[in-house]
């Protein structure tokens, strides 16, 4: 069953955590450890809840329409992660549009486009997983 709903209170509790992690991060982590290092800090760490995030999705959505639900999850979390990055750049560091563009340079290293890659390909893998296990057996008593 799709539920929009869900995937959205799921992204909130999301959302709050990067944003805390945003704050960590740029603030006490990065005087620490430098700022790349925060970079990579700031894109492994949430990667663990995300995962939690599409494994809750995955077995409230379970039935014929999985994959739809995934699908709105998936796009849904990673479109509006990066929009909530570019806010908080933008908002917090007065960032310009090339650098809120950096973030996303993978040629050049650089690591937030692999949270976004979790959050648009988690739910669905988790869906996947939750219907492969769930697939009712046939009348001989075979999976």
């Amino acid at each position: 069953m799709i539920r929009p709903g869900l995937a959205l209170v799921l992204w909130l509790a999301t959302a709050a955590l990067l944003l805390a992690n945003h704050t960590i991060g740029d603030t006490l982590i990065a005087t620490a450890i430098g700022p790349r290092d925060a970079a990579w800090y700031k894109t492994l760490l949430p990667l663990p809840y995300v995962m939690l995030m599409a494994v809750i999705h995955a077995r409230r959505t379970a039935g014929p329409a999985w994959q739809a639900a995934a699908l709105l999850a998936g796009v849904l979390w990673s479109v509006t992660t990066a929009l909530l990055d570019a806010i908080y750049g933008r908002i917090t560091y007065g960032e310009s549009l090339e650098a809120i563009l950096d973030r996303y340079a993978v040629l050049e290293g650089a690591p937030w486009p692999l949270l976004l890659l979790a959050q648009l390909v988690l739910p669905w893998l988790c869906g996947w997983l939750t219907a492969k296990r769930r697939r009712p057996a046939d009348p001989a008593g075979r999976p």
